[in-house]
């Protein structure tokens, strides 16, 4: 590791949403060429996840900025939680007790933790008003004298370049470390008199929420899930099943799963809308391309051939199916047109060359053009095959900030290229063969087009 740093708490920001309880812990790790022999990602979490284990404190290994960036959008800062809403904090802080028990066994689970909603200790004085009138205090003085004396009142403001500090003045900690020394508190009367905090209010010590959510306009708990892999989706539908048998709730009382699984389902639904689109997106230009329905489908077969390719990269780099992939499944799409379109215009060329030279009478004259035009079409497919190769290949051994997201970008393109090329040489001209000679080449002899 290159240097460890911590925080506790939260920022003087509004727009970070962290209680006092939590801690983060940023590690910056040094180049991977320093790293063990064979050492991976997930076995380093592993081994730093068993020699952390600290009572009271529930470890969750994330990246920072995407830890953020989680927090701001759906207030869970683990890959996977649930958000418990009800009428009372006490219950929802046993129903959060309760999805602990029942998640930590299943496999997959790194560590689980439910919110304590009434885990704060407050320190309540009761002002007894007839004490206060007996020696003529209004509530706002004796409230004034608490504020500066135990918790601190800001004076002024200390400048240094372009950095601010806050100065407060309050009794020093010998002087407020416990309630009989904050009951001897002296409170000064109009008659100049000092009388101790204790004969004035009452002071206990007593157990309430630490930070009370509110999600659309009910109290809310939270369940933060770390999970050892990265199939978000499978452990979601486990747990639920685990959660369906085990656990009753309580009438009034729900549960919804949050963090990147909500985005999941979100960007799932958007998904439902984007693909189709892009496929009639590109079957359309294709079509005002090509002129025919019959090409702009042989064409189209360039999708479920790279697909091939794509889903069997994907297996052997143990990754998900994610938001990213789909992204680069997109993205293969277009280039499937790309380069199916380019094998459909050299078959075209060979093929109108023959009828234009009146060559063109039997099977074999039809397999000789297309077998032509297919040598021809290899070189310039291989040029753009090994272009886009180079220009993505490198991303897989990338390192820095967004590698894991590019990486899923670039995979699926990467092994659905290599498979359009060869299944591109090796289906398109027999299916170009077979189109030919049965719809155009025979009706042509019977006189069906003249």
């Amino acid at each position: 590791m290159e240097s460890v740093f911590g925080k506790a708490g939260r920022a003087n920001t509004s727009t970070d949403p962290a209680p006092f309880s939590m801690m983060e812990t940023t590690i910056v790790l040094k180049d991977k060429k320093y790293w063990r022999t064979g050492l991976t990602w997930q076995q380093l979490i592993d081994e730093m996840n068993t020699k952390m284990q600290i009572p009271g404190v529930t470890n969750a290994w994330t990246m920072p900025i995407k830890a953020r960036i989680d927090m701001l959008a759906t207030g869970i800062r683990t890959p996977v939680g649930i958000k418990i809403y009800g009428a009372d904090l006490k219950e929802i802080e046993k129903i959060g007790i309760d999805l602990e028990k029942i998640i930590r066994p299943l496999p997959g689970t790194r560590s689980v933790y439910a919110e304590r909603a009434s885990g704060g200790y407050f320190l309540d004085f009761v002002l007894k008003r007839e004490q206060l009138a007996r020696y003529g205090l209004t509530i706002q003085q004796t409230e004034e004298v608490l504020m500066s004396a135990v918790g601190g009142e800001n004076l002024t403001t200390a400048i240094q370049g372009t950095e601010r500090y806050g100065i407060s003045v309050r009794y020093a900690r010998d002087f407020r470390d416990d309630l009989e020394k904050l009951k001897r508190v002296l409170i000064p009367t109009p008659a100049g008199a000092q009388i101790p905090l204790a004969q004035l209010a009452d002071i206990t010590v007593s157990l309430g929420p630490a930070m009370i959510r509110n999600e659309n306009g009910m109290p809310a708990g939270y369940v933060y899930i770390d999970i050892t892999d990265s199939d978000i989706g499978g452990f979601v539908n486990r747990a639920k099943s685990a959660i369906r048998e085990k656990l009753q709730l309580p009438a009034g009382y729900s549960l919804q799963w949050s963090g990147q699984f909500e985005n999941m389902l979100r960007v799932k639904e958007h998904l439902k809308v984007v693909i189709p689109l892009t496929l009639l997106i590109i079957f359309t230009l294709l079509y005002m391309n090509t002129k025919s329905a019959v090409k702009t489908c042989i064409v189209l077969l360039a999708v479920p051939f790279s697909l091939v390719g794509a889903i069997w990269l994907l297996y052997f780099l143990g990754y998900n199916i994610s938001i990213a992939v789909w992204v680069g499944m997109i993205a293969l799409m277009g280039l499937d047109a790309e380069t199916g379109v380019f094998m459909l215009l050299f078959l075209d060329l060979a093929y109108n060359e023959r009828v234009a030279k009146g060559t063109m009478k039997t099977w074999t004259d039809l397999k000789e053009a297309i077998i032509h035009g297919a040598v021809k079409r290899i070189r310039p497919k291989m040029m753009t095959v090994m272009a886009m190769f180079m220009g993505l290949i490198p991303i897989m051994w990338s390192m820095g900030s967004g590698a894991d997201m590019m990486k899923r970008i670039a995979a699926p393109m990467i092994g659905g290229i290599l498979t359009s090329f060869l299944l591109e040489l090796l289906v398109y001209p027999p299916l170009y063969a077979i189109w030919k000679w049965r719809f155009e080449m025979k009706q042509q002899k019977t006189g069906v087009i003249s």
